[in-house]
């Protein structure tokens, strides 16, 4: 058999795998890679050279980039900004809910935008007492248009600049996209907002996520720390400068304890002697504790002591975490109380709790089910809940992202954002490297872990790209790819360029609701590159025809990650998708085909 006849064989094999989901898409990707070496179409380093793509680091670093803006606070921010701008409004709701998830999506790309999104959109559902199912599908088709709206938005994006590039066409720029995408939301927008009601259904998932917002008022009143507990600075002049927290004696002041001290406004508990500025958590009547603080001279805080003890303990710089202990724990037979600082030396007990009640200020012997609030700054709670030895309730790295808006290394996280994108648009270095830069700077600067960047990074994604990358090339080697191209000229030759637009359209629209839209993108791209140098016409709307058809990912959930993201938390079935996505897709159909031209001239 011939080469070609090898390539269309495994094209074959990996599209029915995708389609069927028997074995997982990283291993389809990789054998793809493979097969092209065993059977001699590629050499070893084409085989596997897609891994070390600038395309492929490119996008690796943009999921990191993604996560520095969302553990920072940003797009929790964005969240409640905008649940306090929706109003009561369903279009307002809808205009603003579509128009936040395509600006984040362009940023940050699809699956970022919606994974940050989501718990917001279904907690403003719930309190605006809005079926979740009448916002999700919304917020995702205006995704996949915000798609279209910066080189950033899509790996395909990504993929059909440098494949213009490479044509000698030159590149898309950085927002040349926002030409098609901004027409694309706008479009879109008003078809959700005219069509949603009557084509989405009014149900509810019956996995939905938690609403964290309100997670530090929960805590403080869960552990009954509110109304009996007290908050006391240390002033100038006051006996307790130089004294260490364990060597306060209370005694003289009937019913009350030490809870935590606090060094400054720091969030990490006291490894110290007392200086002006520290503060000393206390529990016990309202009377002790003003004798005590008149005695001692230490200010209280805020009148509104339960709003004040949540602000106070769980913050920018500090958190909560509760933990409980489970079967067979190490845990089980230590002694604890309420105040205790931890052997790490960087986290504080506030309260002990068994079966609900609390245990008091003294000393108590842990058991299986035992729960303890902890207190601490959050890269402390980050690194020791991951002890196997306790159970968290709440992921503190969950909780700080959805209920602490701009938080600690947000303004460093939108400042490489901006740099970014602003090198970007003026091409000042190749994407790769200005990715790589930014996801390097996130770290450098703290705002996120080595381990965070690890793990914020997609490699499902990645693999993909970078093993299905080598098919690519493979088509444009072997001829495939103008073999396919001259049919398809043959076929719609005659009827004219905008008959090749349309008949690409169809062919990765189609395609792109059964497998991934990038690695539809890779295996039409080279087709669609070959097929305009036969017609004789430029590539560049060739290529952004197949760009917004990958985007069209409407019809069925397993067309994107995003789009199977939402079925659970929205009650959505199978079918739901397609009613409304028909409607999207053909104005998709519409841009492509007779407005892409009229930019990117034949």
């Amino acid at each position: 058999m011939s080469d070609i006849t090898f390539l269309f064989l495994i094209i074959a094999v990996v599209i029915v795998l995708f389609v069927t989901e028997k074995v997982p898409v990283v291993i389809v990707a990789l054998g793809t890679a493979l097969a092209l070496y065993f059977t001699g179409i590629l050499e070893f380093r084409q085989a596997l050279g897609g891994l070390g793509d600038p395309t492929t680091i490119f996008i690796a670093s943009l999921f990191v980039v993604s996560a520095g803006l969302e553990v920072t606070g940003v797009t929790a921010w964005a969240g409640q900004f905008l649940i306090n701008k929706v109003g009561d409004s369903r279009v307002r709701q809808l205009s603003l809910i579509m128009l936040a998830a395509a600006l984040l999506t362009a940023l940050i790309s699809l699956n970022g935008a919606i994974a940050a999104l989501l718990p917001v959109v279904v907690v403003m559902a719930v309190r605006l007492s809005q079926p979740p199912s009448q916002l999700l599908m919304p917020m995702v088709f205006a995704s996949h248009a915000g798609s279209i709206l910066a080189l950033t938005g899509s790996p395909v994006n990504v993929l059909v600049s440098e494949k213009s590039t490479e044509l000698g066409s030159g590149g898309f720029g950085f927002f040349e996209f926002a030409i098609a995408g901004v027409p694309l939301l706008i479009g879109t927008m008003i078809i959700l907002v005219l069509l949603g009601k009557k084509l989405l259904p009014n149900t509810r998932g019956a996995s939905m996520p938690s609403d964290l917002s309100q997670h530090a008022r929960t805590l403080v009143e869960q552990y009954r720390l509110q109304g009996n507990t007290f908050q006391l600075r240390v002033r100038a002049g006051s006996p307790l400068i130089g004294t260490m927290p364990a060597a306060l004696d209370l005694g003289a002041y009937s019913g009350l304890s030490v809870i935590g001290a606090q060094a400054g406004d720091t969030g990490r508990p006291l490894a110290r002697a007392f200086t002006e500025g520290d503060v000393l958590l206390v529990r016990g009547e309202a009377e002790a504790a003003a004798s005590f603080a008149t005695d001692q001279h230490l200010a209280f805080g805020a009148d509104d002591a339960e709003r004040n003890m949540a602000d106070m303990l769980f913050n920018r710089s500090s958190g909560l975490a509760e933990i409980v202990i489970p079967p067979r724990s190490a845990m089980v037979g230590r002694e604890v109380f309420p105040g205790m600082v931890t052997e790490s030396g960087d986290l504080l007990i506030l309260a002990v709790q068994r079966r609900g009640e609390d245990l008091g200020p003294g000393k108590s012997t842990l058991e299986v089910g035992d729960s303890m609030l902890l207190q601490g700054t959050w890269s402390a709670l980050d690194k020791r809940l991951a002890d196997p030895e306790v159970l968290v309730v709440d992921s503190p790295d969950v909780v700080r992202r959805q209920a602490i808006p701009m938080g600690a290394g947000a303004k460093a996280a939108i400042a490489i954002l901006a740099a970014m994108v602003l090198a970007l648009a003026l091409n000042l270095v190749p994407s790769a490297i200005a990715g790589l830069v930014a996801a390097v700077a996130m770290v450098l600067v703290g705002v996120l872990s080595v381990e965070q960047a690890y793990r914020s990074i997609n490699w499902t994604t990645v693999i993909l790209v970078g093993a299905m990358t080598p098919l690519s090339a493979a088509m444009s080697e072997t001829g495939a790819a103008q073999l396919l191209g001259d049919k398809l000229v043959s076929v719609v030759g005659d009827a004219g360029p905008y008959a090749l637009l349309a008949g690409l359209f169809l062919l990765t629209a189609v395609l792109g609701q059964l497998i991934s839209n990038t690695a539809t993108a890779l295996i039409i791209i080279p087709i669609g590159a070959a097929a305009a140098l036969e017609l004789g016409v430029s590539p560049q709307p060739v290529l952004m025809c197949i760009c917004i058809a990958a985007a069209a990912s409407f019809l069925t959930p397993v067309a994107t990650p995003v789009n199977l993201m939402i079925m659970g938390p929205g009650g959505y079935k199978f079918g739901d998708y397609w009613k409304l996505g028909v409607c999207c897709m053909a104005w998709f159909f519409v841009v492509a085909v007779l407005f892409v031209p009229m930019i990117w001239g034949f």
